[in-house]
């Protein structure tokens, strides 16, 4: 009796889960972009373009040269050198969600939130476009991808004291699927940059109900994008009930965070304070300048769901290194997602 009862009470969840998320897709996309499945689809992905970001840093304090062009770059696919097809040097634009936490204890500092929000935008390239999210149970919209500074000013002073506890998982899926595909359709850079302490509700030991997505269909989800993940670890635990959140959730919250950001060959920054912020977020943009976009279509295709190891490297400057996946999966309906192992 008491478990039919669990299992109506998900099957609930989900379908409330659905509606909201239906209602906040039609919300977000007034405006925007009208497409149905079929043609999201069309221009989700080349069939066969293997793309990857690569993140270019110096191996000593010197900062990365910003000019390097697509003769400096060799992929290596399972051990062939790969013909490049597509590249995107440093200084392109990007699409930057900008993704809060408000759950927590977060709720008493919206002030400094707004405020480092704002030196976010600040950061930002002329180019580059902004969206902004706050999550706590539910997903709030603060403003839709824009270059305007002064409008997303605005829509930052705006955020209220949130309340409710923390669906992450639910509101990053809702951001790659249906916000940066935008930015897919018009062949432009993404990047999410999310601001939590990564602890979702649903988490072991957690009080509250947490995201209807698991933690695994998000990685799946995740593998399927072109997206970079940009988590900023706010370190929430001394603040934190031990009786809500024990100290074993924050442990699997900072593995999970470091897990999404290496699937898009990344890392996680970490901000141990609401008012460290402001320097990370700087540190941030800075590191998304030393990104390059590249693109090649393997010519040792094998067969789904074979592993493909990649590597790059950067011709030429031994003092150079680069971050980016390590390799991809051939997967279903002749599409290659990249992937981790």
């Amino acid at each position: 009796m008491i478990s039919s009862i669990r299992n109506m009470n998900a099957v609930r969840r989900k379908c409330l889960w659905a509606l909201g998320l239906l209602l906040l897709t039609a919300l977000y996309q007034q405006d925007v972009l009208a497409q149905t499945p079929d043609q999201v689809d069309v221009v989700r992905i080349d069939t066969d373009l293997v793309t990857l970001n690569v993140s270019v840093f110096n191996r000593t304090a010197a900062p990365a040269p910003m000019n390097l062009q697509q003769k400096d770059f060799a992929i290596l696919d399972n051990g062939t050198p790969q013909e490049i097809a597509f590249f995107e040097s440093s200084d392109g634009p990007f699409d930057l969600v900008l993704l809060l936490d408000l759950s927590g204890s977060t709720v008493d500092k919206i002030g400094l939130i707004r405020k480092s929000a704002k030196r976010f935008v600040d950061a930002t390239r002329p180019g580059d476009r902004i969206a902004i999210f706050t999550f706590t149970a539910d997903i709030q919209i603060v403003s839709k991808l824009t270059s305007d500074h002064a409008a997303l000013k605005k829509s930052i002073d705006d955020i209220e004291k949130p309340s409710g506890g923390t669906n992450f998982w639910d509101t990053l899926r809702f951001v790659l699927e249906h916000v940066v595909i935008q930015s897919r359709t018009e062949h432009r850079r993404s990047a999410v940059v999310v601001m939590t302490d990564g602890v979702d509700n649903a988490l072991p030991g957690v009080f509250g109900d947490g995201s209807v997505t698991t933690f695994d269909e998000l990685m799946q989800v995740v593998r399927r994008v072109d997206s970079i993940i940009v988590p900023i670890y706010l370190d929430t635990e001394k603040e934190s009930n031990p009786r809500s959140t024990p100290p074993s959730a924050y442990t699997m919250a900072r593995e999970q965070l470091a897990m999404l950001a290496s699937e898009s060959g990344n890392q996680v920054y970490r901000a141990n304070k609401v008012k460290d912020l402001n320097g990370v977020y700087t540190q941030v943009i800075r590191d998304l300048s030393t990104v390059y976009s590249i693109g090649y279509r393997p010519v040792n295709r094998k067969h789904q769901g074979a592993w493909h190891d990649v590597a790059v490297q950067v011709v030429g400057h031994p003092d150079l290194a680069v971050r980016a996946k390590r390799g991809y999966f051939e997967m279903v309906n002749n599409r290659l997602f990249p992937d981790e192992k």
